[in-house]
């Protein structure tokens, strides 16, 4: 049609236009060279034919998809719009005509069972067809709500995380209210995260997703509600054998008690904890349309609010098998192994991915199916098939192991550590020794000091014997009986002294008495007291001397 317009344009002839005014307007904007080419006539002629084909009834439909998605995956909504003019309008799936009526219909969590040539028809007019593929794969980036579900309050907003494994640099966001589209810039929070703030304004529901050229993330539809009391379901989709958690909120406040209902059938209560059921593992039984009934109070403004009651509106939980999920296991101590038993043939290698705690996810350089981990932390993993990638799989938590110890250090370690005390120990043996040898040696120069003194009494008294023999000979010389007598007498009373003062060495300021002494020897070392009595004897020499000398 764009075509057609354009040469009809640069001719100003008609042969075939297949389009409306809406369209035309957007083509006269791209067209402005072309215009400023035609003269006046040229323009009168050209108001003539948009006049005509404003009347055109018999124009042909198209169809095209909202969002205008290079390619579709598993669990986006999409919208396929019947553009053209004419009642009534008729929907066909694979030639076969469907019930609904409208000029757009909805498509929520896609999967490959709508893959399928889609045709409108409007005043009797059908479209050419349109070929919709859903891959059942993820897209290469993962958009997901910071917190909470899918729906929100009316005037309500909502942060949108955008997980990349690259550079988050470079990527932009979007977002579908109704057919109207707008460029979202997302803030970059780290080299692998961004955020973008998702509001409906006054749309009911509202689409928003990222791209990077060819690349996209997932896409999260966010609904609104009027209503005090909302059903929130997850903003992702349900996946089969996989846990999904509905919660029964109200605005402004607190649920008190719930009550659930599915497809118009209340859940019993044993499967719901105050405000939230819970579905441990989803199956395709429990797809429907969901709603809850809460009362609450707004305690927190005033202790004595009234309670209230209200109902949510219904909305639709659709349970998907999704596409392939990725399994990691361990093959060996420290090596992993990624599993996709399911994923198609034209998959080829695989994404490793390792988180440690506060930290983003990271994508690791290795595209191998076996790993070998040393850090620890958390590992999953998901391969790569074509325009898409598996499901991520299970988290793997891998704790590090212990570096091996070498204990050869140790041991020289604990060896010179021995030696050094061995040399401690024998150096302060042999220094007491030494001292002992010392104490050993200062007793022994006692002892001979002590055995000095006998000695020297033993000398004094062979002196004095001798002394009394050449006295005796001098005796015999001048008179023999005179100094014979006075010899012996003399070596008598040496022999008194030296038996008193025997006595006096054993048993004076002794303890044991005389009789029971060992003998003065013995005794002459314990008994310093001995010494003195020794030293203050009278030399028996000079009373002897004296006596001679009053003989003579």
């Amino acid at each position: 049609a764009e075509l057609d317009v354009c040469s009809a344009l640069s001719s100003v002839k008609v042969h075939k236009v297949t389009n409306d005014s809406s369209c035309y307007s957007i083509i006269l904007q791209k067209t402005d060279s072309v215009a400023r080419l035609i003269d006046m006539r040229s323009l009168l002629t050209l108001s003539v034919l948009l006049a005509l084909i404003r009347e055109d009834k018999g124009q042909k439909p198209a169809v095209f998809l909202l969002p205008m998605f290079p390619d579709v995956f598993a669990g986006d909504d999409v919208t396929l719009i019947c553009k053209g003019r004419g009642e009534p309008i008729k929907w066909f799936i694979n030639g076969d005509p469907q019930s609904h009526q409208g000029s757009s219909m909805l498509l929520t969590v896609v999967t490959s069972k709508n893959n399928g040539i889609y045709e409108c028809e409007r005043g009797g007019s059908k479209s050419d067809p349109y070929t919709l593929t859903v891959e059942e794969l993820e897209p290469h980036a993962q958009l997901s709500p910071f917190i909470g579900g899918a729906v929100m309050s009316k005037g309500g907003g909502r942060n949108l995380v955008l997980y990349v494994d690259d550079d988050a640099y470079g990527w932009k966001c979007f977002v579908l209210r109704g057919e109207s589209g707008f460029v979202i810039k997302p803030d970059v929070l780290n080299k692998t995260t961004a955020v973008i703030y998702a509001e409906l304004k006054e749309a009911k529901r509202a689409t928003f997703w990222c791209e990077n050229g060819t690349r996209r993330s997932n896409a999260v539809t966010l609904k609104m509600t009027e209503l005090k009391v909302m059903l929130d379901p997850p903003a992702a989709p349900a996946l089969l054998r996989e846990s999904v958690t509905l919660r029964c909120e109200v605005w402004g406040g607190k649920a008190e008690k719930a009550t659930f209902y599915k497809d118009n059938k209340t859940i019993p209560d044993t499967d719901i904890t105050k405000d939230t059921y819970i579905i441990t593992s989803a199956t395709q039984a429990d797809t429907g349309q969901y709603r809850c009934h809460a009362t609450y109070r707004y305690s927190h403004i005033s202790a004595d609010a009234a309670r209230q009651e209200g109902d949510s509106d219904p909305q639709e939980l659709k349970v998907i098998g999704g596409p392939p999920a990725a399994t990691v296991e361990s093959t060996s101590q420290n090596n992993l192994k990624c599993f996709c038993r399911n994923c198609p043939d034209n998959c080829t290698f695989y994404y490793w991915y390792h988180t440690l705690p506060n930290d983003p996810r990271r994508r690791l350089p290795e595209n191998t199916q076996i790993i070998t981990v040393e850090e620890g932390g958390l590992y999953s993993c998901r391969r790569v098939c074509g325009k898409g990638f598996s499901r991520f799989s299970n988290v793997y938590s891998y704790t590090a192991q212990p570096e091996p110890v070498n204990v050869l250090p140790i041991v020289v370690a604990a060896i010179l550590m021995v030696l050094g005390v061995s040399i401690v120990v024998l150096i302060a043996l042999k220094r007491r020794r030494r001292g002992g040898g010392s104490v050993q040696a200062t007793a022994q120069a006692k002892d001979k000091t002590t055995g000095g003194d006998y000695e020297q009494i033993q000398l004094t008294d062979q002196a004095v014997y001798h002394t009394l023999g050449a006295a005796e000979g001098q005796g015999q010389g001048e008179g023999q009986g005179e100094g014979q007598g006075q010899g012996e007498g003399g070596y008598e009373a040496l022999k008194s002294v030296k038996v008193e003062m025997y006595q006096t060495l054993s048993s004076a300021d002794s303890k044991t008495p005389a009789g029971e002494s060992k003998g003065g020897y013995e005794q002459l070392p314990q008994k310093d007291k001995d010494y003195e009595a020794v030293a203050v004897e009278d030399n028996p020499y000079e009373e002897l001397k004296a006596g001679q000398q009053a003989n003579q």
